[in-house]
């Protein structure tokens, strides 16, 4: 096997250049795109403006972007290898002895190095921005006051009502959405401290929480005790499960934390489970799109059938895309361990690449 580190740094710039252009293009589609849609939401909202949407639109972009590397990788690498086939480049290489394998292999390096970055870098400076265009999101778009967010001290809630405000702090959440220890502190409009709540569980009804054995203390009235106490809420099990945090608004570094302390609050950690996974095959889900593109472009001169092989192609990028959603639904839903829902899809297509090339390649 004749090895050249000239060719291999070739090689590897050539499809880092197309895979860097095609995903620009992306980008930039995807920028317009969201642009529009929060044109279109946030028209008749009060204190909204086009420079706020456009940074907001900005804010979004490496998220949604970040969705479309993966395919930004395989029509690149598509886009490269037919460009070097049609000039005749890989034919050159071929009769002097290079192998398939050699032709791959810098794009293989390149898409596992650029794997690593989204994970380390791209991904906290993507959940960083989406977190900010959530915050901004609720807002001014969707002028909800309700969040919650979790943490070492337990589980925290905030809500705005007609009364005034609450927050909620219980130590651990048990059965669905009942609190456990619980302590809710009342505010006026203008911030001004109202009272306290105190109880061993509060258990969320349609319109209220169902507490029990209570302690209530009201300005500077003397505490009483309840042994149970209804206290109004515009909380809904479903704005909780909305408002709670997103995935991709946790950063790869602090997964694992948080994944920790959701569990100990009572939360289902689950999704973000798989979804760490997930962000530890992305390496190798690029490499799989590597493959792919060698599979149904690296051959287009010597056995014809241009728009066959990359419409060949695209349509096993979108069933590695289905395979994905499929397995994560399956893990979502127990049915699959949270590491195989993540890795399953890549290293299946991997190996069917791998007996693709095999079978059409003889060195």
């Amino acid at each position: 096997m004749n090895f050249s580190w000239t060719l291999s740094r070739y090689l590897g710039r050539q499809f880092l250049t197309v895979v860097l252009i095609t995903f620009g293009i992306f980008l930039a589609l995807i920028f317009m795109i969201e642009l529009v849609e929060l044109l279109r939401r946030g028209t008749d909202k009060p204190g909204v403006t086009f420079g706020l949407l456009v940074s907001m639109s900005l804010m979004e972009l490496p998220r949604i972007g970040g969705q479309t590397l993966p395919f930004a990788v395989l029509f690149g690498g598509m886009a490269a290898f037919l460009r070097l086939s049609r000039n005749n480049e890989l034919v050159v290489a071929r009769a002097a002895g290079v192998s398939v394998w050699q032709f791959i292999a810098p794009a293989l390096v390149v898409a596992f190095v650029i794997g690593s970055f989204v994970v380390t870098v791209y991904n906290p400076v993507s959940a960083t921005l989406t977190t900010r265009f959530g915050q901004l999101e609720s807002k001014y778009l969707q002028q909800r006051a309700s969040f919650v967010a979790v943490s070492a001290n337990g589980l925290w809630l905030r809500q705005a009502d007609p009364a005034g405000q609450s927050v909620v702090h219980a130590q651990r959440m048990d059965n669905g959405f009942e609190l456990q220890e619980v302590t809710i502190f009342l505010y006026d409009h203008g911030d001004r401290f109202l009272g306290r709540i105190d109880a061993q569980v509060a258990a969320l009804r349609p319109g209220y929480w169902d507490l029990q054995d209570v302690w209530v203390l009201m300005g500077n009235d003397q505490p009483r005790q309840y042994d149970s106490f209804r206290q109004e809420t515009s909380l809904t099990q479903k704005q909780i499960e909305e408002s709670f945090a997103r995935e991709e608004t946790i950063s790869f570094w602090e997964l694992p934390h948080f994944i920790e302390t959701a569990e100990a609050a009572g939360f289902s950690a689950r999704r973000y489970q798989i979804y760490f996974h997930q962000l530890l095959a992305t390496p190798a889900l690029l490499c799989t799109m590597v493959l792919v593109a060698a599979a149904f472009s690296m051959r287009v001169t010597r056995m014809g059938g241009l728009l066959q092989m990359v419409l060949g192609g695209i349509f096993s990028g979108f069933l590695v895309y289905f395979l994905g959603n499929l397995a994560i639904a399956l893990g979502l839903s127990g049915i699959l361990p949270a590491a195989l829902a993540a890795w399953a899809p890549p290293v299946v297509v991997t190996l069917l690449g791998l007996a693709v090339l095999f079978h059409l390649e003889d060195g």
